[in-house]
């Protein structure tokens, strides 16, 4: 059975914007880079796994239970820059036309989202790949789900994660993410983390107790350095964890739906990107 492709779509119109120049413009003289940047990355995936569908996921900035948790929690974050608003709203018509699911809430983040699908995916049977730049995503790593995290560089393709991939960046199994965050931190969500504690002690720390939670019970065994992070502020790493774990909500996997070449095309020369057009007929017709 093809996968079900679940897409961070504002990881990838971020990644995008910044990717190409946005001397990239329609016939009206709006920029479309970020369009045509995100376009191209998931074409390059659908050729690569030919997934049964694709819904990409949008939703809010900070979900209002994480920035309740901690109000610092996404406060660093870059503001939208200019030029990428006009893209962002024209986002849902331009993929829909590829023949594209797209999912929003006003209420969660689009990582929340992307593990909502792949788990109803996983539990109707099926299997799920998720593309994102995130590494949060990584705690959705499976025998069924694997996550395809965009790469910087001149790689061409994501990097494909299933748990192994996991344990062997980080050291811990992809259910302990969460865990390992809280300690570690995430600088990209203003997550500071146990002061001192980085990657090698975090994963250390988790390997020996499990959880977060095991790892404070045992603090006082610890040695002095690690003992102090760990008994500053347990409460607070716990709320790091709680940030850190997706969200579940209730969504329906979407019908098979393969890649609506000529809509793609048609919406490609719509805002002037002829190349990307032609390549979608040529790809249609044979």
């Amino acid at each position: 059975m093809a996968p079900l492709l679940a897409v961070d779509a504002p990881s990838l119109l971020f990644r995008a914007f910044y990717a190409l120049p946005d001397s990239i413009r329609d016939g009206e003289g709006h920029p479309v880079n970020a369009l045509l940047g995100t376009a191209n990355l998931l074409l390059f995936e659908i050729e690569r796994f030919a997934p049964r569908a694709v819904v990409m996921c949008f939703g809010a900035e900070a979900a209002h239970y994480r920035t309740e948790a901690y109000p610092p929690y996404h406060a660093d974050r870059i503001a939208e820059p200019e030029g990428l608003g006009w893209q962002w709203g024209r986002a849902r018509e331009f993929f829909e036309a590829f023949g594209f699911f797209v999912a929003d809430s006003e209420d969660l983040e689009a990582d929340d989202l992307l593990g909502s699908f792949a788990s109803a995916e996983v539990e109707a049977g099926g299997e799920a790949l998720i593309l994102t730049g995130d590494r949060d995503m990584f705690q959705c790593a499976s025998d069924r789900v694997r996550v395809l995290y965009l790469r910087t560089g001149g790689a061409r393709g994501a990097e494909e994660l299933g748990p192994d991939e996991v344990i062997a960046r980080y050291g811990v199994p992809p259910e302990a993410v969460p865990d390992f965050i809280a300690l570690r931190g995430d600088p990209s969500d203003g997550l500071p983390g146990a002061r001192g504690i980085g990657e090698k002690t975090a994963a250390d720390l988790l390997r020996r107790h499990g959880t977060l939670e095991a790892a404070l019970d045992a603090a006082i065994r610890e040695r002095p350095g690690v003992r102090k992070a760990l008994l500053a502020d347990p409460d607070l790493l716990l709320s790091f964890k709680d940030i850190a774990t997706l969200r579940h909500v209730d969504v329906q996997p979407p019908p098979d739906r393969r890649l609506d070449l000529e809509g793609a095309a048609t919406a490609a020369r719509e805002v002037g990107m002829n190349r990307l057009a032609e390549r979608l007929e040529k790809w249609g017709s044979g």
